[in-house]
């Protein structure tokens, strides 16, 4: 179950803490031995797995194999079977599109545009294919379009089949996850990557219609002079700033109609969570028009992590926390085993540790260990790279526990313990910022540096709240209560020429209850329908006062404190360049970390002292190797030697 995006496990909130296996790159008569050494030396309960679609059917004609009837590593049933068996819970992935470095991004040959004309291909704003590169073909392959009829009909087959023939009766599934990163790993790409095919372009008329009802309505607003639904085009950067946001409002609309169909297509009533892949720099505003959780009804949030090492990339830093803000979920991949695909940061474990606690300090339920075992047993069809993969996780291709193992132990026992109190603390946050999301679809067509947008305002304010060493919320303004709204001393909102009449009402209303509206750019003196409508009186800035948390040293810090009793949570993140310990402000008064450069730590602070922790002193990477510990009131709890400190329930591990 997902409640508000935490999971709930036997009745118990939980910070989900998982590690993916994925049980069709390996030797069927391993799968025992790797999923014991997960739950023994990684401490994880939960394995999610993708279910590749192209694995399964690799032929049109035939029905999907589920139980190893045509090839033994085909067996999820018997898979899912022997998780349970070993006291373990999974979350399965069946796609349709899963990209996990699988050929075709996991779709079958078959349903290619190339290989049957009778799929229609997904469509840029050129008219070109998107296409789907990887080792097989170099060049790409046209990719379908989700939502043209065959193979909207072929992915409904599949998907039905994975929820009759794999999840009816599997004990072990606890949850599914559905599409990967978007539709094919397209969740930030720029908002003219797709859908202009027939399909989609038809979805978007439909769109038109229930907003604006005639042609004769939407002509009144726009200027145009359509006769009928069927000679509305697409914007473009030429085009006004309604017909704009209606491009970005239309693509957060299509991913929704997407997520609802494919997870309805399952038949199943496992809570069902998406992946988004966090924005790029440039494509932010794509990333915001189109991501709207708001809209997907019983679709949970969930992200990944594929962007660079945040503790010394800060735009890596900054698109990394929007991800895990943008609303509750956990984040469904942390690359813990990737160095050479990636970056060679994370042949230590310093940098994995560093995002996965990032990640639940900015505001996600749990994390991924993507991927927990290295593999090597997989068929070309499947992917034409030679193995193992990945080249560094936890658990090596010969089933041995690496060194990064105790350190994912550590984490993951810190929150098997502590995790459902870690969740009822409250993050100390006192301001944040209002996604006006209108100007994110206006900012992504029109690629006007000063015109109305989002992203720019919202990675500006990012930056001085960083600086200031201060969190923050995001709150999206269009669906926001005053009573949400009423926990924060400020919020930022972007400026533009117009604001929905509804939101300034909002808004107001706020400022009149004592809170503080910060206005980026110029004030809004129309509604959504360009009519005059000035409600908001911007609100002077903040004066700049010492309130972060970090008193010396260069890192981030995030603090967490119970609503009713004297705990409180301290996640301290140290950037790649930093030298010396980090001297932080706390409840307790003055607390003194040491870490290693790249690496962090968490400790539960409680009644006056320093409880369980975790702290990461090593990193190999950078050549860095400290004692890793915490001083309060001149009483240090610490390592011996250079290494990491781990506490949980009172001793030292």
């Amino acid at each position: 179950m997902l409640i508000d995006g935490v999971a709930v496990i036997d009745g118990v909130p939980r910070v989900l803490v998982t590690a993916d296996y994925p049980y069709y790159r390996d030797d069927p008569a391993v799968w025992g031995d790797r999923l014991r050494a997960v739950r023994d030396e990684l401490g994880i309960e939960v394995i999610t797995c993708y279910l590749p679609w192209r694995h399964h059917q690799p032929e049109a004609g035939t029905a999907p194999d589920f139980t190893g009837l045509t090839h033994p590593a085909r067996n999820v049933t018997g898979f899912l079977a022997l998780c349970h068996e070993l006291g373990l819970r999974v979350i399965a992935k069946p796609g349709p599109f899963i990209h996990a470095e699988v050929t075709y991004g996991g779709l079958p040959d078959w349903v290619c545009p190339d290989a049957d004309p009778a799929f229609e291909p997904l469509l840029d704003a050129s008219g070109t294919p998107a296409r789907w590169a990887d080792a097989a073909a170099p060049k790409g392959r046209p990719l379908p379009a989700p939502l043209a009829p065959a193979f909207l009909a072929r992915a409904t087959e599949w998907l039905s089949a994975v929820g009759k023939g794999v999840l009816d009766g599997a004990e072990a599934v606890i949850a599914l996850q559905i599409a990967n990163e978007g539709v094919y790993t397209s969740g930030a790409l720029p908002l003219t990557a797709y859908d202009y095919s027939a399909s989609g372009l038809a979805f978007y008329r439909d769109r038109l219609r229930a907003w604006y009802g005639t042609p004769r309505a939407y002509n009144a607003v726009h200027g145009t002079s359509y006769g009928d639904w069927v000679d509305a085009r697409p914007p473009d950067a030429a085009s006004g700033p309604l017909a704009q946001a209606d491009w970005g409002r239309f693509h957060a609309e299509y991913l929704a109609e997407v997520y609802r169909g494919w997870a309805q297509a399952v038949g199943s009533d496992l809570p069902v969570l998406v992946n988004l892949n966090p924005p790029t720099v440039p494509a932010l505003d794509d990333w915001l028009a189109r991501v709207r959780p708001e809209l997907w009804g019983g679709v949970s949030y969930g992200f990944t992590n594929w962007m660079g090492v945040v503790s010394a990339d800060r735009d890596a830093h900054a698109r990394y926390v929007i991800a895990a803000k943008r609303a509750p979920g956990p984040n469904l991949e942390e690359n813990w085993g990737f160095s050479e695909l990636y970056d060679p940061a994370y042949i230590d474990a310093a940098t994995s540790f560093h995002q996965s606690l990032l990640a639940l300090a900015a505001g996600a339920t749990g994390f991924n260990v993507y991927t927990g075992v290295a593999t090597s047993g997989w068929a070309p069809e499947l992917d034409a790279v030679p193995g193992p993969y990945p080249d560094c996780p936890p658990i090596d291709a010969g089933g041995a526990a690496t060194v990064k193992a105790p350190v994912v132990r550590a984490l993951a026992g810190f929150f098997a313990v502590h995790g459902a109190e870690f969740l009822e603390c409250e993050p100390v946050r006192r301001d944040a910022f209002g996604l006006y999301l209108p100007y994110a679809g206006i900012a992504a067509l029109s690629g006007e540096p000063d015109g109305p947008g989002c992203g720019r305002a919202l990675r500006a304010f990012h930056e001085r709240m960083r600086a200031r060493g201060l969190d923050y919320g995001l709150v999206e303004l269009e669906s926001v209560t005053a009573e949400e709204l009423a926990a924060y001393r400020s919020v930022t909102v972007p400026g533009g020429p117009f604001m929905h009449r509804r939101v300034q009402e909002l808004l107001a209303a706020y400022a009149r209850a004592g809170g503080r509206v910060l206005v980026d750019g110029p004030v809004p003196a129309l509604d959504e329908h360009l009519s005059p409508c000035a409600l908001i009186t911007p609100s002077a800035p903040l004066g700049e006062v010492a309130e972060g948390l970090v008193v010396h040293g260069e890192a981030d810090a995030f603090l967490r404190s119970h609503p009713e009793r004297d705990v409180h949570y301290l996640v301290v993140l140290v950037q790649s360049g930093n030298e010396g310990p980090i001297v932080l402000r706390t409840p307790y008064g003055i607390v003194e970390v040491v870490a290693a450069q790249g690496g962090g730590a968490v400790l539960r602070l409680a009644d006056g002292q320093v409880g369980d922790l975790v702290i990461r002193g090593l990193n190999a990477y950078l050549g860095c190797a400290v004692e890793a510990g915490v001083r309060l009131d001149g009483v240090r709890t610490g390592a011996s030697g250079p290494g990491d400190l781990a506490r949980i329930n009172g001793r030292l591990v």
